[in-house]
């Protein structure tokens, strides 16, 4: 039961990294070499952003919360382990929010990327 819950868990891992790798090929090929100035810049700049943010989340908030947790399989769970269950938890939530957003506003570059580059020439 325990290694079906780890198997899981490790594909949606492997599925949420792949969609955010994904989603940085996807600007890298596509649409970094068509940005100029303005709207477009500055959402692509936000997405950059959102997606370090994202990152910083998972190494700083996540990841050491993921060391504890993997203490108590030796041990056991500590009395504030619920607390802990639930900073580790709002860690991924936010992480998953920055994600999602940044693959947002990617979406947003590509599907209007002609009408904000024509905005910015007639602006």
């Amino acid at each position: 039961m325990i290694r079906r819950r780890i198997r899981l868990v490790q594909g949606l891992t492997l599925l949420s990294t792949g969609a955010l790798a994904g989603a940085f090929g996807y600007g890298a090929a596509n649409l970094v070499p068509t940005l100029t100035r303005g709207t477009s810049r500055w959402l692509a700049g936000g997405a950059g952003l959102l997606a370090v943010a994202s990152f910083l989340i998972t190494r700083l908030g996540n990841v050491p919360i993921n060391g504890r947790i993997k203490q108590w399989a030796a041990t056991s769970a500590p009395a504030d382990h619920a607390e802990i269950l639930a900073r580790w938890e709002a860690f991924n939530y936010a992480r998953t929010a920055a994600a999602f957003a940044a693959f947002a506003l990617l979406i947003l570059l590509s599907l209007g990327g002609k009408m904000l580059a024509a905005e910015e020439v007639t602006g």
